[in-house]
């Protein structure tokens, strides 16, 4: 069995973390659903939402982000009364230490271009996700340090 991180244990993150996680994407519709269900996480277990994942992408269109900008104030609505995904009012999260310059930065940009709830620990977790970091502990075999 191979060495993973610590974190990936039991499914649904051990495929997760084999097949996506540190995983450069390029896709801007994937990189707009892992933003998405990173802030979502925030706070909870990331388990929590790997399990909804599939109710995530139904609510929100399949993570089209242009259909998401166009999002009335009924289809918020709509999704605050979703209990197939994870919803609060945005209310401030408990901080967790986990950001870098380069997450305060996307950020900050991605506050100035409109997104709400995108703050640098959310921005790291993402640059996690999709692999713009390496963090798989060195004995993982994902690890490419």
């Amino acid at each position: 069995m191979p060495q993973r991180c610590w974190w990936a244990r039991q499914e649904p993150e051990i495929t997760y973390h084999d097949t996506e996680w540190g995983v450069p994407v390029h896709d801007d519709r994937l990189l707009f659903e892992m933003l998405i269900l990173e802030g979502a996480q925030a706070g909870l277990s990331w388990t929590t939402i790997l399990r909804k994942r599939e109710n995530y992408r139904r609510a929100f269109d399949d993570f089209d982000p242009e259909r998401v900008a166009r999002y009335t104030p009924k289809k918020i609505a709509k999704l605050l009364a979703n209990d197939g995904i994870v919803r609060n009012r945005w209310a401030r999260t408990a901080d967790v230490p986990a950001c870098t310059a380069e997450s305060d930065a996307i950020s900050k940009e991605l506050r100035r271009r409109g997104f709400r709830f995108v703050g640098s620990t959310i921005c790291y977790a993402f640059m996690q996700a999709v692999g713009m970091v390496d963090d798989h502990t060195k004995d993982c075999f994902r690890s490419r340090r």
